[in-house]
């Protein structure tokens, strides 16, 4: 994040609360404040150091709040929608008279796999997924190559940055965000870059990360003169097989967004919140309030 993933001009503030038994990881640009999350955060929280009760909680919230009465909006992104941590720490801010208003954010699609084998996985997945996949990977002329260590990490870099040139990607915001993540993320093993090769091209790419068991996909992309192929349900079907009898993980995680897709391959979905804390003694504060309760009428009518 702070190496390739923020704005010019924007720097980091880690603020501690209740002792430092909450910490709150942020970051400010000019006259803004915001969780330290960009367009490629997946989930974010304060770190909370375990067994906190709630009384310990919202003193931290109020402590929050206090430092927030600077801004007239803070805004906070990709939050667990059920969180009692975070409950707490809202109703902490209120006290001191910042307002929380809640928004739904981005869905999360994942499938507790329960010790099933790809396989079985498979074998629940729709009719036509299933076929696909059967159809396409008894025909594919591609393999499949894994890139998860230092020493290989910049040919795959380059592999997969000439893929996404090629690819209906849109630019990337953050144009060295993913190469960064990539390095550091093969430096702690935690990396899972896919690369589809038909012949000597690759023709699709996937980025994973797996840790403590889960596997998430964060990045896709494959080249639309190949889409015959189908290169980018063979890269999943190809990668979910690796990940799920070769290193036996036992949640897969479709990272953020609801794209149709996910629902082929995913059952449960988690919803994923932002947080606009607004000051209403200032009035840009109390005009994002006004704009939330306007909303709020829409929406019901």
């Amino acid at each position: 994040m702070l190496a390739a993933g923020t704005p010019p001009g924007t720097q980091p503030c880690f603020l501690p609360c209740a002792d430092a038994r909450v910490l709150i990881p942020l970051q400010r640009s000019g006259r803004s404040l915001q969780s330290l999350t960009n367009p490629y955060t997946c989930l974010y929280q304060p770190l909370v150091t375990p067994g906190l009760d709630a009384t310990v909680l919202r003193r931290a919230g109020t402590e929050f709040g206090r430092f927030c009465r600077a801004w007239p909006q803070v805004l906070l992104e990709a939050l667990p929608d059920n969180s009692p941590a975070l409950d707490a720490l809202l109703a902490g801010t209120r006290r001191v008279g910042i307002v929380p208003c809640r928004y739904a954010h981005f869905g999360n699609w994942h499938e507790p796999l329960g010790g099933r084998d790809f396989e079985a996985y498979l074998a629940e997945r729709p009719g036509a997924l299933r076929e696909t996949v059967r159809r396409k990977l008894k025909r594919a002329q591609a393999t499949l190559e894994i890139v998860a260590t230092p020493d290989a990490i910049e040919a795959g870099i380059a592999a997969y940055e000439d893929l996404y040139a090629r690819s209906w990607k849109v630019p990337e915001p953050f144009p060295r965000f993913n190469a960064e993540m990539m390095r550091r993320a093969a430096e702690q093993g935690t990396l899972r870059l896919g690369l589809l090769r038909a012949g000597a091209r690759v023709v699709a790419a996937q980025i994973w990360i797996v840790f403590a068991g889960r596997a998430m996909v964060l990045k896709l992309a494959h080249d639309e003169a190949d889409k015959a192929l189908s290169p980018g349900t063979v890269l999943t079907a190809l990668m979910l097989r690796e990940l799920i009898d070769g290193e036996r993980v036992i949640e897969l995680d479709f990272g953020r967004g609801d794209d149709p897709y996910k629902r082929l391959w995913a059952t449960r979905r988690r919803q994923r919140v932002g947080v606009v804390l607004a000051n209403p003694l200032h009035p840009h504060g109390l005009a994002v309030l006004a704009r939330q309760w306007l909303g709020g009428i829409r929406r019901r009518f």
